[in-house]
């Protein structure tokens, strides 16, 4: 098998508790960065997303000060411009996970809004662990393990060692105070064992076939993890 599945957010925003929507999407280098290193693998990228829409791009991940300097922010929307399967996802229930020799969500804030709530991709998720296959998931994409509960009503990913954007950082980006529920505190209420690295730095967390990752920093060791399980 020679095709990654991409899972992706398409949302376009995120409720807040004062009921107002912040304008998201998927973060950029969380895409790209994996994109550019599965490729270069050989591998063949598909997207998916709930209903099939076209997922959205934070346009702040886009900002020069988002990624290091207007050089590399030109380089990213260049990469992104030429990740045509963007604009062609299937259809996130119609998935057949045989098809697929791993499988990566990519985070920003939108998986908040509709992964984590999201059956079929729970199921997806459910799934992909127990068939072995590498499941990478990043920054607030582990959002999406919420809506992994098993029929016993226990979470897929209870007792796994795992990672995600933690309430440091998100307290840090300024929309901790404003958010109805934090993804870290979240992942430690469903029994994950969350394993929190230093703010911003990049760190990856790997257990059995799941590897996870806390923050934008960590997509490129992230893939480059997945890619070790694939070899």
């Amino acid at each position: 098998m020679s095709k990654i599945l991409f899972v992706m957010t398409a949302a376009d925003h995120w409720t807040l508790a004062d009921g107002t929507r912040h304008p998201t999407g998927f973060w950029a280098e969380e895409a790209v960065a994996p994109y550019e290193a599965f490729k270069a693998a050989g591998y063949e990228v598909v997207v998916a997303t709930p209903g099939g829409a076209v997922p959205p791009v934070d346009r702040g991940s886009l900002a020069p000060e988002a990624n290091g300097g207007q050089e590399n922010a030109d380089r990213v929307a260049g990469v992104l411009a030429s990740f045509t399967e963007l604009q062609h996802p299937l259809k996130l229930a119609e998935v057949d996970l045989a098809d697929y020799a791993a499988v990566f969500y990519p985070g920003g804030h939108g998986p908040m809004e509709d992964l984590a709530v999201d059956a079929v991709s729970g199921g997806l998720l459910t799934r992909a662990l127990e068939s072995g296959r590498p499941l990478g998931v990043v920054c607030h994409a582990p959002a999406a393990l919420l809506a992994a509960v098993k029929e016993d009503g226990t979470n897929a990913f209870a007792g796994y060692r795992l990672t995600g954007f933690t309430n440091a950082e998100e307290t840090q980006a300024g929309l901790a105070d404003k958010a109805v529920w934090l993804l870290q505190d979240r992942l430690v209420e469903l029994g994950a064992d969350f394993q929190e690295g230093e703010p911003w730095a990049p760190h990856v967390v790997v257990d059995r076939n799941l590897v996870t990752g806390q923050n934008p920093a960590s997509s490129a060791p992230l893939a480059a993890e997945l890619l070790k399980k694939l070899a």
